[in-house]
């Protein structure tokens, strides 16, 4: 598919003014240089005229000089009238006295006469539409006087300005003519890259690569451009086709992951509940056997089989532990989110009064900033709050008098908040295993739990799109950072 070009576009037009602009600036620099070339030899010829006036009225008035004839002197200047350039003429003694004089207008008054410089016989002055030319007249190698002739300049204004019309007339001529070229080959060379604009931005508009410009024949930069624009444009085309083949098996492959991914949820939902039923049936019939066992032979067991029975409750409370955990991390993993303003610090006072009034006999310090409310599950929120509040109140159990602090600091990312302690703390190579589940940094004996609490706080943070991590050392307390934005999580880094 091709578009055609238009008979007039704004390139062909700035074809055309370049053109006109370019011979127009040619001649008119062509015209200046040749007027003012004329103008000069003009003058020249002027004054070569001028002077070879003066120098033979001055040979013919020697006789009249020599003898004081100044009418013999006044009858050779009378010659001069038949030049109608000349305005006056006049013949001078060497103390610079008027001896005879010619005018063509007997109002005219006489003027004075410009002196010859020394070592010259010949002085020239432009005036104002004149010009004044003074010549020696000598005999016998000495100076008996001289001859000046005052003669107009309107020869040569008119013949400047003939000169511009004329300049102005072949100007304008050849400014048609150039234009007239010019609109025969303009369409030959701005049509086709007129042709390849317009197939530009056709293809940028409707994203159809299928479209082509016209090639043209001739092996010039602009039939290569053509040529390679629609070289381009085929693989463009192909890879096109090459990628929404690809997109099309990419979404079959989304589509039969989405398919997989929702059956292996369905396979979640039904051994969750197959943990919390069949699971938590045995197992309750487990602790009510030990009870009974315990009640009724308790008496009739040593030291070490009661030691076993104990062993066996603890084993069997913890295994209740660990599935209530792993279900808990399984729902919030699955169940649907409800967006509300969240208060974090009432949720946070709260789970403190809480913890101080199971175990009213610790000395804790809890310091909780006032922070605005947050966007979020409110019971979602309440698990990691929860969660890492009871961190913090686990691990600073063998100090005598604690400190749990809850805050939001402002960054360039967003808004981030933390629970900080005083605690046991952790080592801080280990803590790309803090939010795995089960795995643990302290052991049992130290610090009971399961290993899940921190898994289930990551996974909660990262539905509200934000990230969760952790800062210690070892017997120097700990602190969590999370956030609940996206353009926060890279705030990590920055901690």
């Amino acid at each position: 598919m091709s578009i055609a070009a238009p008979r007039f576009s704004p390139l062909s037009r700035r074809l055309s003014l370049m053109n006109l602009f370019v011979s127009g600036a040619a001649l008119l620099i062509a015209s200046v240089a040749f007027l003012a070339y004329d103008q000069f030899t003009f003058r020249e010829n002027l004054v070569r005229d001028l002077s070879a006036q003066a120098q033979i009225v001055g040979a013919n008035s020697v006789s009249a000089i020599t003898f004081n004839d100044p009418q013999a002197a006044q009858n050779t200047l009378s010659a001069l009238s038949s030049f109608p350039e000349i305005l006056a003429a006049g013949i001078v003694t060497p103390d610079g006295r008027i001896f005879a004089r010619y005018s063509r207008n007997s109002a005219d008054q006489i003027i004075a006469v410009p002196m010859i410089p020394t070592g010259n016989d010949e002085a020239v002055d432009f005036r104002s539409g004149e010009v004044f030319l003074v010549r020696a007249v000598h005999f016998q190698g000495k100076n008996i006087g001289g001859v000046y002739i005052r003669s107009s300049q309107a020869a040569l204004a008119h013949r400047f300005w003939r000169y511009i019309l004329i300049s102005f007339i072949v100007l304008l001529a050849s400014l048609i003519a150039a234009l007239l070229i010019t609109s025969v080959y303009r369409r030959a060379l701005a049509g086709p890259i007129i042709n390849l604009a317009q197939t530009a931005e056709s293809v940028s508009a409707e994203k159809n690569y299928s479209l082509r410009a016209t090639p043209i024949a001739d092996k010039t930069e602009v039939g290569l451009l053509i040529n390679a624009f629609n070289e381009m444009l085929q693989q463009i085309q192909v890879r096109d086709q090459a990628l929404r083949d690809a997109q099309g098996e990419l979404e079959q492959r989304v589509q039969e992951r989405t398919q997989q991914l929702v059956a292996a949820n369905h396979e979640l939902e039904a051994f969750s509940y197959s943990v919390s039923h069949d699971l938590r049936g045995p197992l309750q019939s487990i602790n009510g056997f030990v009870h009974m066992l315990s009640a009724d032979y308790d008496s009739k067991l040593d030291e070490r089989g009661r030691n076993y029975l104990q062993q066996l409750r603890s084993s069997s409370r913890r295994m209740a532990e660990l599935i209530e955990d792993l279900l808990n991390l399984s729902r919030v993993s699955t169940t649907a989110m409800h967006g509300e303003k969240v208060d974090l610090s009432a949720l946070a006072r709260s789970i403190a009064s809480n913890l101080q009034s199971r175990e009213p006999e610790r000395n804790v310090e809890f310091v909780i900033a006032n922070c605005s409310p947050e966007d979020g599950d409110s019971r979602l929120l309440q698990i990691v709050m929860e969660n890492l509040f009871s961190n913090a109140w686990k691990y600073t159990s063998g100090r005598p008098h604690a400190r749990i602090e809850f805050g939001r600091q402002n960054r360039a990312g967003g808004r981030v908040y933390f629970v900080r302690d005083d605690g046991a703390g952790f080592d801080a190579r280990q803590t790309d295993r803090l939010f795995k589940p089960f795995q643990r940094l302290h052991s049992e004996n130290e610090f009971p739990g399961t290993g899940i609490g921190l898994a289930t706080v990551q996974r909660i943070v990262q539905r509200h799109g934000g990230e969760v991590w952790g800062e210690s050392q070892a017997g120097r307390g700990a602190t969590f950072y999370f956030t609940l934005r996206t353009e926060a999580s890279s705030q990590r880094k920055q901690a």
